[in-house]
């Protein structure tokens, strides 16, 4: 069986090792050996799902069950296109050297037609949608084609990673009450700025890497002002949470709920040293925990109107 590759995040151990040698680049391309990249992107939109009103129980647990589905497969797709546009930038970086495309254990031919397979999954789940959905989701694949290349023209590519992951929750939202409305936007804004938060935690792990070639980052443009960037980022998302509940008119259950989230950010910030990628890559994964925690917040506000 395959072991973790020296300082790197890729798993090739556990149900990776068992698959077929032939199946497992495209796993790892996938990235299924981390699943808190799913996570990450299917949290917004269990909270756009969530926070409006009037919707049926039924439809909001069928929405759900969709969006994983569906964050499973575009995550898979978001990730092949990252690696097809920085295979040449991974081959210099050791935490992600060993990436299939940057490898060379698959080709590009073969991973443009993964991600066909990939995307027409994912458009075969959009089509069980509402029509407003279904042209927010389309959209997205502007932003998901665009995010690789943000690092390589602006200081700022967590931000559009901010856009690009965190489409989740207004696509959620939408889906679920069938409108775009301020509720909406607030919600969306919080998610940006969350993502923006941890995605520049992550970036930390590449500090050296990134400076030698010249990869730009937010997290080389915030150095050693880590935790007031990151701290802004977390205090900016409880804003927007704060605001989109008070649009929906959610329960007092948010209110009552909404300290815990708080807690959690406000302790990642607090541990936050931008010198410690092992420690980096910790919080980076905590945020699972942290954005089921604000989906718990959102519910209370459901349950309580």
């Amino acid at each position: 069986m395959d072991q973790p590759v020296p300082h790197t995040d890729i798993r090739a151990d556990g149900w990776i090792g068992r698959l077929p040698p032939r199946l497992r680049p495209y796993a790892l391309l996938a990235r299924l050996d981390r699943p808190i990249g799913t996570w990450l992107l299917f949290l917004p939109g269990i909270w756009g799902i969530l926070l409006p009103d009037h919707v049926p129980a039924r439809q909001r647990l069928f929405l759900i069950v969709l969006f994983g589905i569906g964050s499973v497969v575009m995550r898979g797709a978001g990730c092949v296109v990252n690696d097809m546009w920085d295979r040449d930038i991974d081959r210099q970086v050791a935490r992600t050297a060993g990436r299939p495309l940057a490898s060379g254990a698959l080709s590009m031919r073969e991973a443009a037609l993964f991600l066909a397979a990939l995307l027409l999954v994912g458009f075969n789940i959009l089509m069980n949608l509402n029509p407003l959905s279904q042209i927010l989701g389309a959209s997205s694949l502007i932003l998901v084609g665009l995010y690789p290349l943000a690092k390589r023209v602006t200081w700022w590519p967590q931000l559009v990673m901010g856009f690009t992951f965190g489409f989740g929750a207004p696509l959620g939202y939408a889906a679920a009450a069938d409108r775009v409305d301020a509720a909406l936007c607030a919600l969306y804004a919080a998610t940006i700025v969350w993502q923006l938060g941890f995605d520049t935690i992550y970036g930390f792990q590449d500090m050296e890497d990134d400076a030698r070639i010249g990869v730009r980052s937010t997290s080389r443009l915030m150095a050693g002002h880590a935790r007031l960037f990151v701290g802004a980022c977390y205090a900016l998302t409880l804003l927007g949470l704060g605001v989109a509940g008070l649009l929906a008119r959610t329960g007092a259950g948010f209110w009552y709920l909404l300290p815990l989230p708080a807690a959690l950010l406000g302790w990642q910030v607090s541990r936050l040293d931008e010198r410690d990628p092992a420690g980096c890559l910790r919080l980076f994964r905590f945020n699972r925990e942290t954005g089921l925690a604000i989906a718990l917040t959102l519910l209370a506000g459901l349950l309580t109107r």
